[in-house]
């Protein structure tokens, strides 16, 4: 057996409650994400290329204990253990966040708990990111999926081939146009996760330079606007801070969880001005709560950018 088939262990014991699905529910892609997983007991594994190399991590959470058992297997494997707590949520400070809203106060009260990830993975965010711009969640899945399964590759360590690792970026930059168009990916998106797979050395930089200039440097490449590198920001680089800004749902969902009405992007801002520095954090904790308006009217079909065939 290889060292890098071999598992790696550690456990992190921590201060605060840990709930998993509130601490990672933004690293799971959608109905069928072959990159990660929710088991049955509440563990969750996914698969990441790290700089280290490809690795899948298995997390589960004692919380009787205030303990979070890790193993990882692949190449990356010391890297993604080294990186649970920043994860986890270990680099965020809450301090200054005050809640002055009866409907923020309530979310927190609740997931106090809860802090900003960090995964340090850039184009690990990026990827899925662009693919979900403009188009419905499941539209978003499926082209993901499609893409993963069809370029990615199987995950190390016990998991077969129900867990798979996202292309490479060399291999994101060599898909070719028609399979984007069979995953249901306009070239809009394609061509802007193509350019940014082509820098990704410079994207992966990000997780070490400050805020401002990360998201400076993402919206550097034709295609990645605010919600690409806000939706980034808040899980490879632990943006307390980073709204959604041109999300279909958000800025709707914060103006009728606070003042009982949609609201538009200008609105929204105007709404989360007293929380600067922390409106991903009300942004994150109102998803949490489940304040979202009611959906009403029949989904939108999946479209497809398949050329139409002429007769």
């Amino acid at each position: 057996m290889s060292e890098a088939s071999q598992p790696k262990v550690r456990s992190w014991r921590v201060d605060r409650e840990i709930l998993l699905r509130a601490q990672l529910s933004d690293f799971h892609r959608g109905a069928g994400d072959p990159t990660s997983r929710w088991e049955a007991d509440g563990s969750f594994t996914r698969a990441a290329h790290t700089p280290e190399g490809p690795a899948t991590i298995h997390l589960v959470c004692r919380a009787a204990e205030s303990l979070v058992e890790c193993t990882a297997w692949g190449a990356g494997a010391a890297w993604l253990l080294e990186s649970v707590p920043s994860l986890l949520g270990a680099d965020d400070d809450p301090a200054g966040f005050e809640p002055q809203h009866p409907v923020v106060a309530a979310a927190w009260h609740r997931f106090s708990h809860w802090r900003v990830p960090r995964s340090g993975l850039v184009m690990d965010a990026l990827a899925p990111a662009v693919i979900e711009q403009r188009v419905t969640g499941q539209e978003a899945s499926a082209g993901y999926r499609r893409l993963v399964r069809r370029f990615g590759e199987p995950a190390p360590g016990p998991v077969g081939s129900a867990l798979w690792l996202p292309p490479r970026p060399a291999d994101w930059a060599r898909i070719p146009s028609w399979e984007w168009l069979r995953a249901s990916v306009d070239p809009a998106r394609s061509g802007a996760l193509v350019r940014a797979a082509k820098v990704a050395g410079r994207l992966d930089q990000c997780a070490g330079l400050t805020l401002p200039q990360a998201h400076s440097r993402l919206r550097a490449i034709p295609g990645i606007g605010v919600w690409t590198a806000a939706e980034v920001a808040q899980r490879a680089l632990g943006d307390a801070d980073a709204v959604s800004f041109g999300d279909f749902h958000v800025a709707k969902d914060i103006g009728w969880a606070l003042v009982g009405r949609p609201v538009d992007d200008a609105g929204l801002a105007e709404l989360l001005e007293p929380y600067a520095g922390h409106r991903f954090r009300v942004q994150h904790l109102l998803a949490l709560a489940g304040h979202r308006r009611a959906r009403r009217g029949p989904r939108m079909a999946p479209r497809t950018h398949l050329p139409v065939r002429t007769r």
